[in-house]
């Protein structure tokens, strides 16, 4: 009875592990970071999620057709270090994300930031970009 129940205690321990190391990614295994892309659109939803908070922006193609894009971010904690709150923003506005493209071609990119285009204000998505440096972008580049 003993060793059916051991073998049931580590059958649940190795589910649950297998799932953890299959959930996460490194960045290199899905982003290109020699892909960048920098796209403005209106903020259709939001998943403040683990491992990966979720920005989903319908964008305007080339053919005026609209695009729904996915945008990966840092888990929520890491996020609300860098100052976002589930409320920070809205179903309706307008940004702009930079970011690096997935590897695959689907609309999906990692957020490198996001710039709100009413107030100019700039937020960092916490990118697991390794050679990504917050302060080598500019902090305020709207024109008055």
């Amino acid at each position: 009875m003993k060793t059916k129940l051991i073998a049931l205690v580590l059958s649940v321990i190795g589910t649950f592990t297998t799932f953890q190391a299959v959930a996460h990614h490194s960045f290199a295994a899905e982003f290109d970071r020699d892909v960048p892309v920098e796209l403005t659109g209106i903020v259709i939803k939001i998943d403040w999620t683990n491992p990966h908070g979720y920005i989903f922006l319908e964008v305007e193609n080339d053919a005026g057709d609209y695009d729904e894009w996915g945008f990966e971010m840092g888990s929520p904690t890491a996020l609300s270090r860098r100052g976002w709150t589930r409320n920070s923003l809205p179903v309706g506005t307008e940004v702009t994300i930079s970011g690096t493209r997935a590897r695959d071609g689907s609309l999906k990119a990692n957020a490198q930031s996001v710039l709100l285009t009413e107030t100019c204000t700039r937020m960092f998505a916490g990118s697991s970009q390794k050679d990504f440096d917050e302060n080598d972008v500019v902090a305020n580049e709207c024109e008055d």
